[in-house]
């Protein structure tokens, strides 16, 4: 009897997407891979699997697709912020009865030396910011920035991928993809003389030095928390979502 291949629609957006894709690739023989990316940042990095780009219509456009694409499990790797990709992969897989694996990478964890503000919003995030401090780093991403543009007498330093579309009045933007250093986090901060730093709580490693940076300075920082996700079976890591796939196939 020849081997089971298990048709697997990943959705990326992350570094832990690819690395996981690049997993998949390893084991090609058992695992037909589609790695699905929204298309809302310019020229992303992709692994080399078969990559979709584009949405898939809600609810019920995904849904419609596992079934035409005979898709037997589905991995959910986007990021932590993408709320509304998870919930609609959580009811399109339930509607469909195909298995759901969320992978999360864990948030940041508050060390000594930290000032942090925890917020649920980045509503929230903009008015706490605006009372800390008049020159802020904002690293939220480029969509959210408008949340920020009521700041009329606040320096915004706003740091993505992609030109953000709406600005606060007084700002500068710089267009950067990290890993970032500790280091370049420092004569970043200090040559805008940042005193309050905005972010998601994102985790991994990519992102995190500026946190370190803050440390070292003395800087406070508003982090808007993770909204809640689906609950679905979820893995920390990518070898964890492989374990995950093999014990679900030998269910099956």
């Amino acid at each position: 009897m020849g081997r089971v291949t298990t048709r697997t629609l990943l959705l990326g957006g992350t570094g832990e997407a690819r690395h996981l894709a690049g997993l998949f690739a390893e084991r090609s023989g058992s695992y037909a891979v589609t790695y699905s990316l929204a298309g809302v940042t310019s020229a992303p990095r992709v692994p080399d699997v078969d990559v979709r780009v584009g949405g898939f219509g809600g609810v019920a456009g995904l849904a419609a697709y596992l079934r035409a694409e005979r898709v037997d499990v589905v991995v959910d790797a986007t990021h932590p912020y993408a709320a509304r990709m998870s919930e609609h992969a959580a009811q399109a897989c339930s509607q469909v009865g195909v298995p759901l694996v969320a992978l999360r990478r864990p948030g940041w964890q508050e060390q000594d030396g930290d000032d942090w503000h925890r917020v649920p919003t980045l509503e929230d995030a903009a008015h706490i910011a605006a009372y800390l401090g008049r020159r802020l780093f904002l690293t939220i991403g480029r969509q959210e920035v408008g949340e920020f543009t009521f700041l009329h007498d606040t320096f915004c330093l706003v740091r993505s991928v992609d030109a953000p579309e709406v600005l606060p009045a007084y700002s500068h933007v710089v267009l950067a993809r990290g890993p970032f250093t500790v280091e370049g986090e420092l004569e970043l901060l200090r040559e805008h003389a940042i005193d309050v730093i905005v972010s998601k709580d994102s985790g991994g490693t990519a992102t995190a030095a500026k946190l370190e940076a803050a440390r070292r300075l003395g800087l406070p920082v508003v982090l808007v928390d993770r909204p809640a996700g689906p609950d679905v079976p979820t893995v920390e890591d990518p070898e964890a979502a492989v374990a995950m796939l093999e014990s679900l196939a030998s269910l099956g």
